[in-house]
């Protein structure tokens, strides 16, 4: 099903519609602030294993992130994180960021790696945040199941087309970004830029 929302002001019938689908165990693709992503409840087992399919990788071994809608989930998911750290988190967030934590005991085993982190994203988009505020907790997220991202994958009338049979829903918010977040590691206490993406590393360090 492809399902328009209003990037500014989404419709709340059908924010319950795709929150329901997620509590039922659906799969859907949904805009961020950079790329459309694909993702799930956190705490839906086997949600996670069918993105995890979808994509064609281990769940184990796969780099799942957690889209929440603000900072108030970090103590939640993630093992306390210093004051320095935590300032820099509140300057760059809401945006395309995605910070590698070290996960908390509630981060489902399924989408702990080896290292025992997980990835945060606050997306600065309000779909994004709406569909989580509506769900009560972060939603999986990850790439689309393509090799490049590429100026169609911007389209989401053209992501459905070529993966709306393996979802559930997508959600069209409008066109896309083709450049992913910036990856940065907050696992030793400093922070270390992994991934130069659409948010400045400078700026916010």
């Amino acid at each position: 099903m492809l399902l328009q929302l209003h990037p500014d002001n989404p419709n709340p019938r059908q924010l319950k519609m795709i929150v329901e689908c997620l509590k039922d165990g659906g799969v859907i693709i949904y805009p961020t602030d950079t790329v459309y992503g694909m993702g799930c409840d956190i705490y839906q087992h086997k949600a996670i294993e069918r993105v995890a399919r979808i994509k064609g990788v281990d769940p184990k071994k796969a780099h799942f992130s957690f889209i929440c809608s603000d900072l108030s989930h970090l103590s939640d998911y993630t093992k306390s994180v210093d004051t320095p750290i935590f300032r820099m988190l509140k300057k760059a967030l809401p945006g395309p960021y995605t910070f590698i934590m070290h996960a908390s005991k509630q981060v489902p085993k399924l989408m702990k790696n080896k290292r025992d982190t997980v990835g945060i994203r606050v997306p600065d988009n309000k779909i994004c945040h709406a569909i989580v505020e509506e769900l009560g907790n972060p939603i999986m997220s990850t790439t689309l199941p393509v090799d490049d991202y590429i100026e169609e994958y911007t389209d989401p009338e053209i992501i459905h087309e070529k993966f709306g049979n393996q979802v559930d829903i997508v959600v069209d918010g409008g066109a896309g970004g083709i450049v992913f977040s910036t990856v940065i590691d907050c696992t030793s206490g400093e922070p270390e830029l992994v991934r130069e993406g659409a948010g400045s590393f400078e700026a916010i360090t």
